[in-house]
């Protein structure tokens, strides 16, 4: 029995993309995104961390996001399997192709709108409620070719258009919403979340921090909207938090580390829920030669869309030295760093430190004091199928029970808590490197990284734990 209480409608569940689970790239009318291009394997991650990037289908590629592992048909089964788990949430985004195939149509896909109501009445159907992220990772490719991405202004206003569809077709149906996924992963990756690739490394920043402005507007009008069109709504935004730790106690590299943390822990949500921009970035835009074209009304726009919420991932702690070795590298971390010595990495060298959750919810709410929602939590790994095809994924578990204990003991301290999603409750396309064999999931999906599999789904051992979690409210782990 655990020492803490979760409070009453706790927000319990699993979390998921469109473009890692769905499939059906080209049914119901739906229009290429991102993700359709990106293609699978260790390329993958090449693609997204190198220039020049050219969002073209190659002949004789695989691309694992066009088959997914087929949510768009199998929803029922699925969400029949995350009821049995007792899921209080699903957390799950839309796919803006499908609602407009190009991005900048006047008139939204009726085939589209109507699978996310199917899709939405089957949770309902079970108790379960949705949570939806407005834009994951999968910009529709028009934008990118014909636009820039969200270089252009024009983004803004295809982007209002589509978030006020989206609220006036759902708003019987949805309460819970997040504007951007892991805004602030596009000081690395661009490529997902901005939809273009850095063409010279001296020009990064400009275009970024553009684009950015281009989706803080964007967020805010949508914020507005949801909060007119469903006034019972709360409405977030979605960061990547790694909690910065310091090397050592140097004082040029606790420098380093905290400087490391505003700018990309910190300076999308202060934007989001603040609704201004912090003053460490006067500074960091005038050494980088940042000039923001802001246009009349921006920043009121700003501060009347502040969000309800914060919600964010986290996986890992991240720890920094001003001066770094080639050897100090931490291996398949996206967000760099050093090695921590105090901390075991998972089967793909991404750090566990569970007491960097706690940390984390900390930072958080004494810097917003605003509720939090922790949308993304969990551990890729390989899965083996047993002699007797079970799954006996005791590291996951583990994994898992030390980071709900971590939740248990901040919200003990006072943090304000409302659910926890846990990222891949089912088995899906890895975002960052493509691969089926990166497993996240209670559920086993039979797809595999060269495409095979009959897609067959498979409870393991964690699927029994965490029926029993949620069921006790997190008192038996």
């Amino acid at each position: 029995m655990g020492e803490f209480k979760f409070p009453e409608g706790f927000l319990w569940g699993g979390a998921t993309a469109a473009n890692q689970i769905e499939g059906g790239y080209k049914k119901g009318n739906k229009g290429l995104n991102v993700a359709d291009v990106l293609p699978g394997g260790k390329e993958r991650y090449e693609t997204l961390m190198k220039s020049g990037f050219d969002f073209e289908i190659k002949p004789n590629q695989y691309y694992p996001n066009h088959e997914a592992i087929d949510f768009y048909h199998r929803y029922e089964e699925d969400i029949a399997l995350f009821a049995e788990m007792g899921f209080k949430a699903f957390r799950m985004s839309i796919a803006w192709t499908r609602i407009f195939p190009n991005g900048d149509e006047t008139e939204p896909n009726e085939e589209g709108l109507a699978f996310y109501d199917r899709v939405f009445d089957e949770l309902h159907k079970h108790g379960i409620e949705p949570v939806v992220t407005l834009s994951h990772y999968e910009l529709p490719l028009h934008l990118v070719k014909e636009y820039g991405g969200w270089r252009s202004r024009q983004v803004v206003t295809f982007f209002d258009r589509y978030a006020k569809v989206l609220f006036e077709r759902y708003k019987d149906k949805v309460k819970y919403w997040m504007t951007f996924n892991e805004i602030n992963s596009a000081l690395v990756m661009p490529i997902n979340g901005l939809g273009f690739s850095i063409e010279k490394e001296e020009d990064r920043y400009q275009p970024t921090f553009q684009a950015y402005h281009h989706q803080f507007v964007a967020s805010a009008l949508a914020v507005k909207a949801c909060h007119d069109i469903i006034p019972d709504s709360e409405i977030g935004c979605m960061i990547l938090f790694a909690p910065v730790y310091s090397f050592d106690s140097n004082p040029d590299n606790v420098l380093y580390a905290l400087k490391e943390e505003q700018i990309f822990n910190y300076f999308c949500a202060d934007v989001q829920v603040r609704g201004e921009y912090p003053s460490f970035t006067n500074r960091f835009f005038k050494e980088h030669s940042i000039e923001l074209d802001i246009q009349e009304g921006d920043l009121e726009i700003l501060k009347e869309g502040i969000v309800d919420y914060i919600g964010f991932s986290y996986y890992m702690s991240r720890t920094e030295k001003k001066v770094k070795s080639p050897e100090d590298a931490t291996q398949g971390n996206i967000i760099g760093g050093v090695r921590n010595p105090f901390l075991e990495v998972s089967d793909w060298g991404w750090e566990i430190d569970p007491v960097g959750m706690r940390i984390s919810l900390h930072k958080l709410f004494d810097r917003y004091q605003k509720p939090l929602f922790i949308v993304e939590n969990g551990l890729g790994a390989f899965d083996e199928l047993t002699e007797d095809g079970s799954i006996n994924d005791d590291y996951r578990i583990d994994y898992l029970r030390e980071h709900v204990k971590a939740m248990g003991e901040a919200i003990e301290d006072g943090v304000e808590l409302m659910g926890y999603t846990s990222w891949g409750c089912i088995d899906m396309v890895s975002m960052s490197t493509g691969e089926f064999s990166k497993r996240y999931g209670y559920i086993y999906v039979d797809k595999h990284d060269d495409g095979s599999g009959t897609l067959d789904r498979k409870k393991k051992k964690s699927f029994f734990w965490y029926k029993d979690v949620i069921e006790t409210n997190g008192e038996k782990l």
